[in-house]
């Protein structure tokens, strides 16, 4: 008698979160572990963002809320992503819910058939295979230029009558890279070429270092076939809070709400008056951590490039996305064994031969990190 899911016993687990709490139990047993592994923000949540949860929480907002989140929520991000972004859209057209993550596997459990093809350009985050797997879809991977880190025509070798859907990351998890304006043109010629839905994941597009940030959505005939995936995590150190946000055409939407209807139910309540808080708040905060994520990501490039390793634009985010070469399993084994350094392996986001390193840790730190690193 088969107990267990043969669909999801082939999902491999999250590398980012297998190597991070392989060093948390090092550290447990008393080794000097520096992790450079995981993508979070070393920031506390902004005070006015948790002073307005606890007033939420004094005055009673413990109780369900809509299924799609919070009206005041919604419409604070309809208003964001119409003036910064550029994407025309109403409260009507936003779904909140627990962190991006949760936005990502919704869409994709929305709009994949079985058998629909996606196209995942590498390299990429760990989750989104797994959640085309999840939605009983294909995940087709198509390598972004080694050297730029942009797409270039070869992505059209991959489009068949199955494509269903592309996605991509801007500024990019694992490399740091932002995607340019002629890439998105071309994704975009893609889509309404082939009746494609374009998922553009914007997570850290605050976190950005003198490059522009242009949502896709914003983008001549795209708004109606792009689902645009952001959330509050990563510009507002709310990793833990679990609040991410999805803007798509309604028809998609519905279908979200649906999936989020008989799975969460909705985001915790009163976590949903903090974001109202973020959004609406002075943004003095976000300005702060994106300089400081500057300052180290020159000092982390610099000196990375100094012990010879080849890197890729770190434009965006906060990682160091390291070429080592050959087997990078192996030579984050050796880092984190012998140099008491940890770091994700490259092979997790289909890019062999390559390391992240996520500079979200004090500047000491990251010396003595690059110190191990440099002795091995």
């Amino acid at each position: 008698m088969r107990k267990i899911s043969e669909k999801i016993s082939a999902i491999l687990p999250s590398a980012t979160i297998e190597i991070s709490d392989r060093a948390k139990r090092m550290k447990e047993e008393g080794i000097d572990i520096i992790s450079l592994s995981i993508g979070e923000p070393d920031f506390d949540t902004p005070e006015h963002i948790t002073e307005a949860c606890i007033e939420a929480l004094l005055g009673g907002k413990t109780h369900y809320a809509p299924s799609a989140g919070i009206n005041e929520l919604r419409s604070a991000i309809s208003e964001k992503v119409s003036t910064e972004n550029g994407i025309p859209a109403t409260s009507d057209d936003i779904l909140v819910s627990c962190g991006a993550k949760n936005s990502i596997y919704e869409a994709m459990e929305a709009v994949l058939n079985p058998g629909d093809e996606v196209i995942v350009l590498d390299p990429a985050w760990v989750s989104y295979e797994p959640s085309v797997q999840i939605a009983g879809g294909r995940a087709i991977h198509h390598p972004l230029n080694r050297k730029t880190f942009q797409v270039d025509d070869s992505v059209l070798e991959k489009v068949s009558s199955e494509t269903r859907m592309i996605v991509f990351n801007t500024p990019s998890n694992p490399t740091g890279s932002v995607m340019d304006r002629e890439s998105l043109r071309l994704i975009q010629d893609i889509s309404l070429d082939n009746d494609i839905i374009a998922m553009s994941d914007e997570i850290y597009e605050k976190l950005i270092y003198g490059k522009e940030h242009i949502s896709i959505a914003s983008m001549d005939g795209m708004a109606e076939r792009t689902i645009t995936i952001n959330g509050f995590s990563k510009a507002y150190a709310m990793t833990g809070w679990r609040i991410g946000y999805t803007v798509a055409p309604p028809d998609i939407l519905r279908q979200m709400i649906k999936v989020q209807q008989h799975t969460i139910s909705h985001p915790t309540t009163f976590a949903m008056w903090g974001a109202v808080a973020a959004i609406e708040g002075d943004q003095t905060c976000v300005e702060d951590m994106r300089q400081e994520f500057e300052n180290r990501r020159d000092y982390v490039i610099s000196a990375l490039s100094d012990m010879g390793y080849e890197t890729a634009p770190a434009e965006g985010a906060f990682y160091a996305f390291v070429h080592v070469g050959g087997d990078d399993v192996e030579v984050a084994k050796t880092w984190l064994n012998d140099g008491h350094v940890a770091a994700i392996p490259g092979s997790a986001f289909y890019a062999p031969g390559w390391l992240r390193l996520s500079y979200a840790a004090d500047l000491l730190t990251l010396k003595e990190a690059m110190r191990r690193i440099s002795e091995l």
